[in-house]
């Protein structure tokens, strides 16, 4: 077995490990906001992806174009007979998947976080980023995971964002897929680069 950046990763984790994966617009922007408030404080590790379709590794253009959400299903149909635009699928979502250390960081922590980050109330939309790939939602990855999010999302609606309704969609994580390098961490590397609505 030779040793990558990946297997030594995957080495170094606790037995504890756990994983948050949610989407809150410009996946750069998310990753960097995370990095940033949780870096030392029980944060392991955290990636960039897509989550939430049903194209099997999809790429970044294909995520783009609305098109790697679930086909020949009745939804769909209904689509393309009324020539609505395939942007109305869901489909993949620029997410972000955090690996951290539940004896030093909630999930909750993580999830309140989240909401404070990013505008739950635009659907598919953070600032000028628009298309279903921006919208906000929190992939669970168990049954407590589920009841957190449900529970914050609730309390979000009720105490933060009263003005407007929260449209994050609370959804089991399904499959996830690595975005391609060049986006990782892509704001450490590309300093002064775009800056996302989400930060």
């Amino acid at each position: 077995m030779s040793l990558n950046s990946e297997t030594v990763a995957q080495t170094s984790m606790p037995d504890n490990a756990a994983k948050c994966t949610v989407a809150a617009g410009c996946f750069w922007g998310v990753e960097h906001a995370f990095r940033k408030q949780f870096k030392d404080k029980g944060l392991l590790d955290a990636k960039v992806g897509y989550c939430g379709g049903d194209t099997k590794n999809p790429s970044y253009r294909a995520v783009c174009s609305g098109r790697t959400g679930p086909k020949n299903t009745l939804k769909h149909l209904i689509i393309e007979t009324l020539h609505i635009p395939l942007t109305y699928l869901s489909s993949d979502a620029e997410a972000l998947q955090v690996i951290y250390d539940p004896s030093v960081l909630t999930y909750a922590t993580l999830i309140e976080f989240f909401y404070k980050m990013h505008d739950p109330t635009t659907k598919n939309r953070q600032g000028g980023d628009a298309g279903t790939q921006y919208r906000s939602a929190i992939y669970w990855h168990d049954a407590e995971q589920e009841k957190v999010a449900n529970e914050i999302t609730a309390k979000v609606g009720k105490q933060w964002w009263r003005a407007s309704p929260v449209t994050t969609e609370v959804a089991p994580a399904g499959e996830w897929f690595d975005a391609e390098g060049y986006h990782q961490k892509y704001l450490d590397k590309t300093p002064g680069g775009y800056e996302c609505p989400s930060q």
